[in-house]
Formats: structure tokens, sequence, C-alpha cells
């Protein structure tokens, strides 16, 4: 095993399993959280969705022996979580499908809120953790904040983002200065890369002892089977012989795909062996997905593309990752990369461009690759260089090495341990 990677590698990942909370713990470590001292109690506010998040958090703050109030929707509903002696479960987003009239939507958001609103006003918990912001963001930074803090509530915030509408290129006056009051209101807020803490002193004066950097904890909740490479390759109509790129992921306009697309275009010219996987939903962005297609429009490139252009459920997440050679990730504009965390949660080496803090969580040569950002021909060379590779020659070797170098790096034992510093610094 690689010096750097293993000097990281502290102890084995395991196997991720069904979406279950307890899953991510043996045996031993139930019995550690159940004699653990209860050090303090907290509600987490997850704004009802990201269930990797969510679910991870709250195992580890139950490791950490934490009582949590754990307002979810059905969405984040965990049968070992509902039966955990730390946790009491508060579904008041209940459920959150798309497919219903504007009139429920609607209903179901104020019928929300009134419910958070009349839970915060009896609550016993005096810290409140928000993981995101519900629907009406300018409503949850502004007014949502000074009535908890009206309340009595110490507020910790997750910035999983520093500033979204910078990234989806919709940012405005309102949306920066909602932001600057919910960051001033809160007593702490963390954050996943030392760039991000950078950015919230740059650009919203935050001062950086009010910020921590926690890692962005390794996705336990997507299942891995004993599915083999060969067999999630058959399911998808490919064969031992292609050399399969991934896309993986909501598809938007700083994701940077038809710079991906471009280099796919120049390397079947080279070898008509690559084949392209592209599985992800819309976010909001039907024009650029039709450019998108436009590019894809070439008949030697559409035939050796495989599209789902859809949300991928996480039973079936594995699929792709296993079918895949290599994550591509050729961004224009990002914070921090739940998909390049959930590749290494596989073992999948990525190729990721060089902006936000993703060269940070790439280990060149090891891990995978950096490349130039908007640059379709860099691309394609970082493809090729990958492809010639002890990373892809030595691929099962490394694909273990990259599992224990994760898992070891974005653990939720160490988020629960930072976490619980801060909680017990603004509880004492």
């Amino acid at each position: 095993m690689n010096n750097q990677i293993a000097t990281t590698a502290v102890r084995e990942s395991s196997p991720h399993s069904p979406t279950s909370l307890a899953s991510t713990h043996n045996a031993d470590a139930r019995e550690e959280t159940a004699a653990a001292p209860i050090r303090t109690a907290i509600t987490l506010l997850t704004g009802g969705r990201d269930p990797h998040y969510a679910l991870g958090l709250a195992s580890a703050l139950i490791a950490q022996g934490i009582a949590l109030d754990f307002i979810g929707s059905d969405q984040l509903e965990d049968p070992e979580l509902r039966t955990n002696p730390l946790v009491r479960c508060l579904n008041l987003r209940k459920e959150m499908r798309s497919n219903v009239s504007l009139a429920r939507k609607v209903l179901r958001v104020l019928l929300y809120y009134a419910r958070l609103l009349a839970y915060a006003a009896m609550a016993k918990p005096k810290l409140f953790h928000i993981l995101w912001n519900n629907k009406f963001a300018i409503f949850d930074r502004t007014v949502l904040m000074l009535y908890y803090r009206a309340l009595g509530k110490r507020i910790v915030l997750t910035a999983h983002n520093v500033n979204a509408g910078q990234r989806d290129g919709n940012d405005s006056f309102v949306n920066r200065l909602t932001l600057r009051i919910q960051y001033t209101l809160a007593d702490h807020i963390f954050v996943h890369t030392e760039r991000m803490r950078k950015d919230l002193k740059a650009e919203f004066d935050v001062v950086e002892s009010k910020v921590s950097v926690i890692p962005f904890g390794i996705n336990t909740t997507v299942r891995d089977t004993d599915l083999s490479g060969s067999q999630a390759r058959h399911r998808l109509g490919l064969t031992e012989s292609h050399r399969v790129v991934l896309f993986f992921g909501n598809i938007a306009p700083y994701k940077g795909l038809e710079y991906l697309v471009d280099a796919m275009a120049v390397l079947i010219q080279k070898t008509p062996d690559y084949r392209l996987i592209i599985a992800g939903r819309l976010k909001n962005c039907d024009r650029y997905w039709d450019g998108i297609r436009q590019r894809l429009s070439n008949a030697a490139l559409r035939s050796r593309v495989i599209e789902r252009i859809e949300f991928v459920p996480d039973e079936e997440t594995e699929i792709y990752f296993k079918a895949a050679d290599v994550l591509v990730l050729p961004y224009t504009y990002i914070y921090q990369s739940g998909v390049l965390l959930l590749g290494y949660s596989f073992g999948l080496p990525v190729i990721a461009s060089d902006v936000g803090s993703l060269a940070e969580d790439v280990v060149e040569e090891r891990t995978g690759f950096v490349c130039k950002p908007r640059d379709p021909e860099a691309l394609a060379k970082s493809i090729e260089r990958y492809f010639s590779s002890d990373l892809f020659g030595r691929r099962e070797s490394f694909r273990r090495e990259i599992k224990d170098f994760a898992a070891a790096k974005y653990s939720w034992a160490r988020v629960g341990d930072i976490t619980r510093g801060i909680y017990e610094s603004l509880t004492c």
C-alpha cells in the first residue's frame, strides 16, 4: 500500500449495507454507545432532506452519547433511529413528493413551518444545529433565525456551500444580504474545507474563530452488496474491454458536463472502446441539457453514451460505480463534492477539475488525477493518462487502498468528535 495513503488509513473500512442507521456500526460500537454518558442534548434540523448527511451525522452524534431531537421527513425515516433511546424522531416535514399539485405543495410547506415554529417554542434542547435551510431560504436565514434567538437558542449552522447562488449563477444583493444575516446570527459554523472558511471571512466578514472545518462524512447509506463489477457491466450492456467513464449526480451548468462530452468526442476518435455513463437528474436546467444533447447528437458519440437522466435511488447507485473504471468531475465551480466521496466509498478513482477544494481531496496518481478546468483537451489527456497508469493497471489493489484512505480521512467518527467539542463549548 502506498505510504501516503497508508498513513491516513488507520482502520479498515466496513462494507456498506442498505439504508439503516444502525448498519453503519457493529455490535461493539452499539455497546459503547449505550454505555457512553449523555453530554448534552441538541435539536438536529435536517430540512427533511439529504439522508446521507443527516443520518450519518445522527449516527456520529449517537456514538458520542449525545441525545437529540431529530427533525426529519418521510425521506429520512429510519427504523433503527426511531428505536434508539438517545433519539426523539419528529417527522415534521412529512412527505416531499414533487408529483403533486401546486396547492398541495403550498399547503404542506405551510403546515411544516407551523409545526416547526410550535416545536421550537416548546423544545427543551438549548442548542439547534441547522444542516439545511428549508423551502424559503430568505425566511429561514432571517425571520426563523431571529425567532430561534428570541427563544434563547444557541445556533450551529453547517454551511455545505458558502454561497450556492454564486455557484448557480443566480446570486443577488438579497441573497448575499440574507446569507450575511444568517452567518452573523449563528453562534458557530461548520464548513468542509479550509477554502470555505477563508471565503466566509473574505465574502461575509465571519471571524475564523467562529468557523470549524469538519470532513464531509463518507457515504454510509448507499447500498454496497456483493454485486461484482462484471455483473454491473452486464446490467448496463457493457463488456470487460470497454473503458468506462462515469458522470454521476445532479446535472447543472456548474458541473461542466459539456467539457466531458467534448473530451469523449476526442477520445473515441483514437480508441472506440470508450464508453460514457451519464446518471443523474436535471437541476432546473432544461436549456443547458438541450445543449448537452446537441453535443451528443454525433452518431459515433451517441452510440457510446449510456444515459439515465433521473434520480438514481440508493439501492441502484452501486451498479454505476461498480461498472465504471473512473469517475470524472469536470466541474467549473464547487466548494466540495459529495459525489467524489461516494466514488471513494466504492474505491473508484477520480479525475477532477482543479476548482474549489477538489485538489485537496485527490492524491495524485494514488486516488486519481487533477486537471485544468473548462478545457476538453486537458481533460481528454487526463483520462488517457489514467488508463495508461498503474491506478488503472492495478485497479483491484488500488480500489482497496482508496476505500481505506476514505474511511479514515472522511470518517463520521472524526465528524462526531469535532462536533461534540463545539456543542460542549456552546452549552457549558
